[in-house]
């Protein structure tokens, strides 16, 4: 699995509007210059946050981006799903949708297991969880194998 830039984008803006004060609106120029992230490429971002109806906008001098329902409600999964697609795909398609045969029929199983697994993990931790730094165990546990932070 790759995390793309604009995945990766999404999330940390999703984050910055999860910790604003509630129902307050964060400018897209605010959240850029708070994640160090290009303010151009961010508000696309935003807008397909928006038209995914994870966040919210409004327009004017108090305008900006809020989530459009609590942190504890959106997860990961959500926020790359909607600038992304799906979590896992193999050469673009889902793996349900997908055939081998001979010595490779097994691979169908490998990739639907990959597949669970991360939909485990980002289908399950939320902004408001991350935010707080309260990951849940079963990924802290994942994170702490030293294997975890070694490139083969």
């Amino acid at each position: 699995m790759r995390i793309s830039a604009k995945a990766d984008y999404a999330v940390r803006a999703a984050l910055e509007l999860a910790v604003a004060a509630d129902g307050t609106s964060l400018k897209a120029e605010v959240i850029a210059a708070a994640q160090g992230v290009p303010h151009k490429f961010l508000e696309g971002i935003l807008g397909d946050l928006r038209r995914g109806g994870l966040v919210a906008s409004q327009r004017g001098g108090k305008g900006g981006y809020r989530l459009a329902r609590p942190a504890d409600e959106i997860t990961i999964a959500d926020v790359i799903r909607v600038v992304d697609g799906p979590l896992v795909s193999v050469r673009g398609v889902r793996p349900p949708e997908l055939s081998y045969s001979g010595p490779a029929e097994s691979l169908l199983p490998l990739w639907i297991a990959v597949r669970a697994n991360v939909r485990k993990i980002l289908g399950e931790v939320t902004l408001a969880e991350v935010a707080a730094a309260e990951l849940p165990e079963e990924v802290l546990d994942l994170a702490e194998d030293p294997e975890a932070w070694t490139n083969p």
